[in-house]
């Protein structure tokens, strides 16, 4: 829009104007017969599209008479709906905003008008140009102190509040050594622990109230607060090993410990209730063994406590203890029940039992198939397995059985290596936490013994951990067939770390996935077959069912490696 105001002056400022564009606006001011020392004009001038003013008004003109004029920059306000807008120019080098704008100038938000002289230019407004600037300037530089002031005090508070959470976050009282084994313990869970959720607690807060609330006066109090801590996991297989137990929990995967020379397994069922734990197998030699104590039988007690519910890492803490101390066994053994007091001796496993059997097949052949039985992943057992299959085959095996019935694990590398001898190539298993696949274990042929031969795995419900991992590799890479019923399900894998007193944890530090990225946690592993019921246990019987086709658990050699 345009504005045009005119007055009487003398004809010195005759058809010369100053034009003023103040946020997009127009205003043309002619003077004709004007004082030329001060003139003061007031108009409205309406706002345009676009510019944040509304209403302005142009109040106190003063235009002296000049030979040369420069780009003038103005300022322009803000948000109100109503500003009043004071100019007065009164002579070159002069300023150009009263005090009155001085006052109100914390709320501009544009520099949006010029000067542009006409033909005839009014005045030299280098000066006022200048002042202008100065102004602009101290204002930013005004706001930027402002902000430089308020920034420092806000990080002076936060350091101020930070310093005193820190304090406060520090216990008030001297950490015992109770404390600091129990401070032991949660740091080794914190770092190792699979699931970083912690089962959906803070960990941290957990560790606070536990200093400051249970009692570790003691050894044995500080023991049961470490218990505690662990079972807010709700994890079984993560669980705390006083010195003795963790003694011998190591010295078993070594392949001897101090104990009754028993291998056993998980709860049989028998007619819908839970009877007891089963023995897997008794060591030659060893004080079982010797009382008559055989593969199939039952444990009902462990010292007049019932096996009913018991665990089964309960139970093998029970049956280990101190060389020469005894332990009382109630055995249940075919109709006989029976009390045994065994004493306790040092004892070590072989984790291999083989078979040759011999089969007739019609007419004078024969074949003979290798039958090895492996009770558990301690550190003989892959140069065991090996050794097997070297003496079954230079005695003219062609082809094996590997019985992983009741084999409820062990040490997990043995696992590894036991699958590399069956494997020349392949993904034996995957590795993985809470953001997927950390890591890879493959066959590359270096470790292979017997890669060809017609292989099936024997596989039922106490079949768990490491012998899961070696069945789930078998039989995704096609390697074996699976015979049985389905595997324990236990898809999580444990590390043991010892405290300073002696004591030690065993913590879940991760899960794990078949070849075919299986997880079989609570699930287990599904087999090709089952087998006919009932069905031995031990090498013996394995091979009379075998070689006697009436046998009600006959199975010829042709089902046996078929898919």
């Amino acid at each position: 829009m345009e504005a045009n105001v005119a007055s009487s002056s003398s004809s010195t400022f005759a058809s010369r104007s100053l034009l003023l564009a103040v946020c997009g606006a127009r205003i043309n001011i002619s003077k004709k017969n004007a004082n030329p020392h001060h003139h003061r004009y007031s108009f409205p001038v309406r706002n345009p599209p676009g510019c944040p003013l509304v209403l302005w008004k142009l109040k106190a003109h003063s235009v002296n008479v000049g030979n040369f004029a420069v780009p003038l920059q103005c300022a322009a306000f803000g948000s109100k709906r109503r500003t009043k807008f004071y100019k007065t120019i009164r002579g070159a080098g002069e300023t150009l905003l009263s005090s009155s704008i001085l006052q109100t100038s914390w709320g501009l938000k544009k520099i949006h008008a010029w000067y542009v002289p006409s033909p005839f230019s009014f005045g030299n407004l280098v000066g006022v140009h200048a002042k202008i600037q100065t102004l602009i300037s101290r204002k930013k530089e005004f706001k930027h102190n402002i902000c430089i002031f308020f920034t420092r005090v806000v990080i002076t508070a936060m350091l101020a509040i930070s310093l005193s959470v820190t304090i406060n976050k520090s216990p008030a009282w001297a950490l015992t050594e109770e404390n600091l084994l129990f401070l032991e313990a949660w740091r080794t869970v914190d770092r190792a622990y699979v699931d970083k959720s912690f089962n959906g607690q803070s960990w941290f807060r957990y560790r606070e109230n536990a200093l400051r609330n249970e009692p570790m006066n003691t050894r044995e109090e500080t023991y049961r607060a470490i218990k505690k801590m662990l079972s807010t996991l709700d994890d079984p297989f993560t669980r705390f090993l006083e010195p003795e137990k963790f003694k011998s929990l190591r010295s078993g995967t070594q392949g001897a410990l101090t104990g009754v020379g028993l291998s056993i397994g998980y709860p049989l069922v028998l007619n819908g209730s839970p009877t007891g734990l089963v023995v897997v197998s008794s060591a030659p030699g060893g004080p079982a063994d010797k009382a008559g104590i055989v593969s199939g039988d039952i444990i009902l007690a462990i010292d007049d406590e019932s096996t009913e519910d018991m665990d089964i890492y309960d139970a093998a803490e029970r049956l280990q203890g101190t060389e020469g101390s005894s332990v009382k066994l109630v055995i249940h053994s075919g109709p006989e029940i029976k009390d045994v007091v065994l004493r306790r001796e040092k004892i070590t496993f072989n984790p291999v039992k083989t078979r040759l059997c011999e089969i007739t097949r019609s007419g004078a052949e024969k074949s003979r198939i290798g039958y090895i039985k492996l009770t558990s992943f301690n550190q003989n057992a892959s140069g065991a397995v090996k050794d097997a299959i070297e003496t079954l085959r230079s005695n003219g095996v062609k082809a094996f059985v590997l019985d992983l019935r009741n084999n409820s694990g062990g040490l997990f590398p043995e696992g590894i290596e036991i699958a590399k001898i069956w494997l020349d190539k392949g993904v034996i298993v995957y590795i993985c936490d809470n953001r997927g696949v950390r890591d890879i274990y493959e066959a590359d042929g270096s470790n292979t013994v017997a890669a060809s031969e017609p292989l099936t795995v024997l596989v039922n419900k106490g079949t768990a951990s490491a012998s899961e991992i070696l069945a789930g590799a078998l039989k995704d890479n096609r390697r074996a067939v699976l015979y049985g019923e389905p595997t324990f399900g236990k898809g999580k894998i444990q590390s043991v770390f010892e405290l300073s007193d002696g004591s030690g944890l065993a913590v879940t530090v991760a899960r794990y996935e078949t070849p075919a990225h299986t997880n079989i946690d609570k699930v287990g592993i599904k087999p090709d077959h089952p087998l006919p019921t009932p069905f031995p246990t031990d090498e013996e019987e394995f091979c009379s069912c075998l070689k006697d086709p009436s046998s009600p658990c006959n199975l010829s050699s042709s089902q046996l490696f078929s898919r």
